[in-house]
Formats: C-alpha cells, sequence, structure tokens
C-alpha cells in the first residue's frame, strides 16, 4: 500500500528490454495492484510490448528532440564545464546521436574524458563512420572503382570496428545523399536491405558487403 496519498507510481525505463515471459509476469502484477499502484513504461520500440499490456495503458509518443535545441543544451554543459569543443564535434555528436538527448550528453561525457570535444574524438567513441566515408565507398562503387571501395570497406570494419549490420544502417542513411537520380537511389535501397536480410539469417557479413558493392557497381552501367 501507498505511505501516503491514493496509489503508488511504478516507473520502469526501457520496459521494451523485457522479455515476452516478464511481461505476462507484470500484466498480472498490474491486474492484481490496480487498486493501489499505477505503472508507467517508457521503451524505445512499442511494437516490443505484448498487446495486453498495451490495451491496458494510455501511449503517449514523443518526437525526437530537435538538433538545434541539442546543440544549444549541449554548448550550455560544455560551457558551464570549461570544456573546450568544436562546432564539427557538437555536428558529430547530432549525427550519431539523431535526436537522443540522453545519448547526446553520454557522448559528450566521452567525448571530453579523452580531452576536448572534437570531431575525431566523437567518431572514435561512436566507432560509426563518418557521413563523407559512407558516401564515398557507394560513390566509388558506382564510378566502377571496386578496389578503391572494398579498400574503404576494410579500414571501416578494421579500424573502427563497424560491424556489417552497422555499415548497412549507415548506407541507408547515406544513399540519399549521394550525387545520383532518384531511381538509382531507390535501386540501392533494395540492394542493402536485400544484403540486411541476408546478414539477419546468418550469412558473412563480409561476402555480402563485397556482393552489395559489386551489385552497385553493376547496376550503375558506367
Amino acid at each position: 500500500r501507498p505511505l501516503a496519498g491514493d496509489f503508488k507510481i511504478i516507473f520502469l525505463d526501457e520496459a521494451d528490454a523485457l522479455t515476452p515471459e516478464a511481461q505476462n509476469a507484470m500484466r498480472r502484477t498490474m491486474e492484481n495492484y490496480t487498486r493501489t499502484c499505477r505503472f508507467i513504461l517508457s521503451c524505445n520500440y512499442s511494437s516490443k510490448i505484448i498487446e495486453p499490456i498495451q490495451s491496458r495503458c494510455a501511449v503517449f509518443r514523443f518526437r525526437k528532440i530537435p538538433r538545434d535545441a541539442i546543440r544549444k543544451r549541449l554548448e550550455y554543459i560544455l560551457n558551464s564545464e570549461g570544456i573546450e569543443f568544436t562546432e564539427q564535434g557538437i555536428s558529430a555528436i547530432l549525427y550519431v546521436t539523431e535526436g537522443d538527448m540522453r545519448r547526446s550528453v553520454n557522448m559528450v561525457q566521452s567525448a571530453a574524458a579523452l580531452g576536448d570535444v572534437t570531431e575525431e574524438n566523437v567518431y572514435g567513441i561512436a566507432a560509426i563512420a563518418r557521413p563523407e566515408e559512407i558516401q564515398n565507398i557507394m560513390a566509388f562503387a558506382i564510378n566502377n572503382k571496386f578496389l578503391d571501395a572494398r579498400n574503404m570497406l576494410d579500414n571501416l570494419m578494421l579500424n573502427y570496428g563497424m560491424s556489417g549490420e552497422d555499415i548497412l544502417l549507415q548506407m541507408n542513411r547515406e544513399v540519399m545523399n549521394l550525387n545520383v537520380d532518384d531511381n538509382f537511389k531507390v535501386r540501392i535501397i533494395d540492394l542493402i536491405g536485400e544484403c540486411n536480410f541476408c546478414l539477419v539469417e546468418g550469412a558473412n557479413e563480409r561476402v555480402q558487403l563485397e556482393a552489395l558493392l559489386a551489385r552497385i557497381m553493376a547496376i550503375s552501367g558506367r
């Protein structure tokens, strides 16, 4: 029973990380204590919350925080802490975190531990490639420079420690910035989707990524 008031409030963060079995057990707890407890569940993917729980909740969806608002807050934190930073470093954090304020603050803390918040430190910590590096890989393949594209791919996987899925996600994100027509972009996205499916099914990521570059080169017709 609550110590004061009519009911307790129980907040569960990252509730979508619970297994279906754990969620079913929690559902029974929610049903047994509806008179004395209110549950607040936060999650990244509402589809991972089982339907019986969703039907008992009011769902509120939150948009990503605007980049300008995150930039302003990060600059306030850095100036308050007396940490040196560059505009490119802040932009790199915004690119990596994609509107997630908590990740942005954590990234600032990690980068500051290495010294200044610079673009190099941010990408090194995040273990992802710069946008232009991903664009260059695809551009090399489009321009019939397979070996150059393959060498850049090797560099990302060895120096950044990126997985095949991480590289595909960045490719999918950067394909719209390529200097090619929309129909060709659509075909590349389709190839990326097929490659991702193969990786999910357990295929060798190195073989699949090289095959993806070869297929991009083949459809370019250059």
